[in-house]
């Protein structure tokens, strides 16, 4: 196993270093394995093409040999396609550089090669701390926050705009449940199941798609403050002005009937927990780009709705959370507190890189308010 990367050994905007983490820490191969990277192309607008062209002559500096395939993009991808699944067998490692990935990391992929789905969509993400920081160290993370997250008697969700959510995970969820594909990076915990869970939450002005499949209207934006309310993980309605709740209401009954969906149920919810994970973009420019990368930050975290399995297809976007888990404030306006889990310092001091991401966290998420 390599050594951790360390912010010693790697300079930060050095996506070679963000490729070799990728490729070696998270998706495990090595000289002479084969890698298929399926990748949708920079004219569609979500990944740009200089990530490519970075990871390409990465894995080839590792010996590598790679093969490269065109996936496209389709708006209700459910399946590995089949020019893929006949080859399967002939690849250690398939790489996802494209929105494909995304789209199946809840579903049954077959056995056989490792699944990998890239969060970072360019270059510059890929060699920030983002994408350099070790992964091995947000795996370590995520199974700490697991941990408390299944085993806590009371969870309180906050924000600054009036979200207060209340619950537990319900009794006998002792395993944490994850994408059958590996996020690179490592950024949010397990989902949190919401059937226990009851209260209201704050809309950051707009409701999005999750990722899953994309269809018309996949963003829609208010005009002024709006709240979900729910009640053991089922949709009761919305409060704000009376045109802002027709025009949510309008936007779940058009998504559940398009995709036959149970359109009141809130499945699940988690929050970013790598504060590398920044977002250069303007949100309202470039909703779906968010939606796919943003998440991983510990200013937001989001709740999976309409549909009774993750991750539904609306979500719900908490700004700056506030969790307190069993009395133990772990995300503070926005600020996820490693240090303040057992494990926490053991992780920090075993990667220093981790440790100086955590001591300056990219606080820009899109919003213009990175402050």
């Amino acid at each position: 196993m390599s050594p951790a990367l360390s912010t010693q050994s790697v300079r930060m905007h050095d996506p070679q270093a963000g490729v070799r983490n990728l490729l070696v820490n998270c998706a495990q191969v090595r000289a002479g394995d084969r890698l298929l990277i399926a990748y949708e192309p920079a004219t569609l607008g979500y990944f740009d093409s200089d990530i490519l062209d970075d990871v390409s002559a990465g894995a080839a500096s590792l010996g590598l040999d790679i093969t490269l395939r065109d996936v496209g993009f389709a708006p209700t991808h459910s399946e590995l396609p089949a020019e893929i699944l006949g080859e399967l067998d002939q690849f250690d490692a398939v790489l996802f550089l494209s929105r494909l990935g995304d789209q199946l990391r809840f579903s049954d992929l077959p056995k056989g090669a490792k699944f990998v789905v890239c969060f970072a969509l360019n270059s510059t993400l890929l060699g920030s701390a983002f994408g350099t920081a070790d992964y091995r160290a947000f795996v370590a993370a995520k199974t700490a926050v697991d941990r408390v997250m299944i085993a806590a008697r009371q969870i309180t969700v906050t924000c600054p705009k009036g979200t207060h959510v209340q619950g537990r995970a319900p009794d006998g969820h002792v395993v944490a449940t994850d994408t059958s594909s590996v996020r690179f990076p490592m950024s949010v915990f397990s989902p949190v199941p919401a059937a226990g869970f009851s209260g209201r939450v704050a809309m950051p002005g707009f409701l999005t798609g999750t990722g899953s499949r994309y269809y018309e209207d996949y963003t829609i934006e208010f005009d002024g403050p709006l709240f979900a309310i729910f009640q053991a993980g089922q949709l009761t309605g919305f409060d704000g002005a009376a045109a802002d709740v027709a025009k949510a209401n309008a936007q779940y009954d058009r998504v559940a009937a398009r995709f036959g969906l149970a359109r009141n149920v809130v499945h699940s919810w988690h929050a970013g927990i790598h504060p590398g994970c920044g977002f250069p973009w303007d949100i309202r420019a470039q909703y779906e780009r968010w939606g796919g990368a943003a998440f991983g930050n510990p200013r937001i975290l989001h709740f999976h709705t309409s549909g009774a399995e993750a991750p539904g297809e609306i979500s719900w976007n908490v700004i700056d959370p506030t969790v307190v888990v069993d009395g133990l404030t772990l995300w503070e306006n926005g600020q996820f507190h490693l240090d303040r889990l057992p494990e926490g310092p053991d992780i920090l001091a075993q990667y220093p890189c981790a440790a100086q991401a955590f001591a300056a966290p990219d606080r820009n998420i899109g919003l213009g308010d990175a402050g």
